[in-house]
């Protein structure tokens, strides 16, 4: 898999999810070629990394906070 475009990686979460379901539709129309639906495929992937990379962090982000709260 190609690694993220530098606009993706600045992307807001919510954004990259819109993109995820505009890809799907794309995919799920049938009116791609072939080549497109690889390419639509591949950027599929790219933005599911980043988006589950975000989701990590912030997954770490309330693991420390709530480590750190006194009980």
């Amino acid at each position: 898999m190609s690694q993220p475009d530098p606009i993706e990686e600045e992307m807001r979460y919510e954004q990259i999810v819109e993109q995820l379901e505009a890809v799907t539709e794309q995919l799920a129309s049938g009116s791609v070629g072939i080549e497109a639906a690889a390419d639509l495929y591949e950027k599929a992937g790219r933005l599911h990394a980043v988006a589950a990379a975000r989701l990590d962090a912030v997954r770490q982000r309330f693991e420390s906070l709530d480590g750190a709260t006194p009980e």
